[in-house]
């Protein structure tokens, strides 16, 4: 591997699953971040995919390519799934403005953030409710 060789980190969390790109993404890592997407498609309901992608030293178009395949999963399969991309670039934002792919994904400016707004969209309101105050009172 090269010095700025592709690393994909993935992250399963019940809500989602956290992709982490770093180095360069161009053909050669699209094939592997496409076979990796696609092998984490379950690891969350719809699914919810949180690409941080911030670390990418060089990307071409094969970013685009990543994103879009996602996108025709989740179209083709139905499935109600969400993108979410994390502190992505000026430029990378110009290019899905360009591929309008932009109305397509969410922006967030954090993993944790994002993790922690995900837990608590999919916690059912009872189990907050329990958590915050026992049943039975405090005292």
């Amino acid at each position: 591997m090269g010095r700025n060789a592709l690393l994909i980190q993935t992250t399963r969390h019940l809500p989602c699953t956290v992709l982490r790109a770093s180095g360069e993404l161009d053909h050669a890592g699209r094939v592997r971040f496409s076979a990796c997407v696609n092998a984490v498609w379950d690891w969350s309901d719809g699914p919810v995919l949180v690409f941080d992608l911030a670390d990418l030293d060089f990307y071409d178009s094969s970013v685009i390519g990543v994103l879009a395949m996602a996108l025709q999963r989740m179209e083709e399969e139905g499935d109600h799934g969400r993108i979410i991309l994390v502190r992505p670039s000026s430029h990378l934002m110009t290019v899905l403005r360009l591929t309008d792919l932009l109305s397509h994904v969410e922006l967030r400016d954090s993993v944790e953030e994002t993790v922690a707004e995900l837990m608590v969209e999919t916690a059912p309101d009872a189990d907050i409710v329990r958590a915050v105050a026992p049943a039975g009172g405090l005292g």
